[in-house]
């Protein structure tokens, strides 16, 4: 019988990270899932070492490296499974870990992606920043989650082992199908990395699909494997691709007040970064206003015919400002809010 399941795993000059994290994939997702590598354009040993010691993986080259976008719409062209999980070269899977997940979505076809509950492989207690038990967006669009709000880690004591419906599913194990994520427009290869997944699971919802969390099947996460929280390129990132989802996804005029908005709180955001010495993270927030205003003419033309609604109209969305709620209240779990 032909596998509906690919476990798809982007790799960039990752050799270490596959002989580390790629044996477990194969243990425990074969029986039900073709395992692939999408390499993008590695200048390592990456491809030697799937051609040498991992043979049962089918090998996906790239001849440039087109970033998480690019590298996943790629290599996704070559790949027929009908669910297909978007799996970090980082991450340690676990027995069984693909059943919950794929039978959630065989049973709720309004349902386009879905996360596992995503734990820290360095402190396996604690929920892992990029996606913890399930992603939410506030008014003003920060994202954050079941878990883990800003850099505040929760320990995980099973206080979020239910389903949940979400605003966004992690990208470092995202399971979509396929005919979805090609019906919304795949992930946008504007972003390059960072946000894409939020950006394609808010598109889904737009056009009228869920999202969720599944935390019956877990996995641990390394984390910083392409960039570390301490990169400025991922500060750069981070502030510029925020700014553009919110431009593309929202109204037009709620879009502008909250990019207003955001102005004011990035432009905090690089006074806190100025006061701890970190220059080069002021000066990325900077870039990332100009290069988001410097394509404001591309993107009007990209948003026309794009579906949109108010936030408020969309599942997981926290209605008040996270900002005021963690260093006002001082709520830092996101039971408090």
């Amino acid at each position: 019988m032909s596998k509906k399941i690919a476990v798809a795993i982007l790799n960039w000059n990752g050799a270490d990270l596959l002989k580390r994290f790629l044996p477990g994939v194969l243990k425990y997702s074969q029986e039900e899932a073709i395992v692939y590598v999408i390499d993008n354009n590695s200048t390592d040993n990456s491809v030697a070492v799937l051609k040498r010691d991992f043979k049962e993986v089918k090998i996906i080259v790239i001849p440039e490296n087109l970033g998480y976008a690019g590298g996943y719409n790629k290599g996704l062209e070559w790949i027929d499974e009908e669910y297909v999980v978007l799996l970090n070269s980082d991450v340690e899977v676990t027995q069984n870990w693909l059943t919950p997940l794929i039978a959630r979505l065989e049973a709720d076809p309004k349902l386009a992606a879905l996360q596992p509950k995503i734990l820290d492989l360095k402190s396996p207690d604690k929920f892992e920043y990029a996606g913890a038990a399930g992603g939410f967006f506030d008014a003003l669009g920060y994202p954050f989650c079941r878990g883990r709000i800003f850099d505040e880690l929760e320990t995980d004591q099973n206080q979020y082992n239910d389903y949940k419906s979400v605003f966004w599913a992690s990208g470092a194990c995202l399971v979509v199908r396929k005919s979805t994520y090609l019906q919304v427009g795949q992930l946008n290869e504007d972003l390059f990395a960072h946000m894409e997944e939020i950006d394609l699971c808010w598109r889904m919802q737009l056009h009228g699909f869920e999202v969720g969390c599944d935390p019956t099947s877990t996995v641990f996460h390394l984390g910083g494997a392409t960039l570390n929280k301490q990169s400025p390129q991922k500060t750069y990132l981070n502030f510029r691709n925020n700014l553009i989802i919110l431009f593309l996804n929202l109204p037009q005029g709620e879009a502008m007040l909250t990019i207003l908005k955001r102005l004011v709180l990035d432009g905090l955001a690089g006074i806190q970064f100025l006061l701890k010495g970190k220059i080069k993270h002021v000066v990325a927030i900077i870039r990332a206003h100009f290069a988001f205003y410097g394509r404001f003419n591309s993107l009007m033309r990209q948003k026309v015919g794009q579906p949109v609604k108010p936030l408020k109209q969309l599942n997981g969305v926290y209605p008040k400002s996270l900002v005021w709620a963690y260093f006002v209240q001082k709520k830092k779990n996101y039971s408090d809010l």
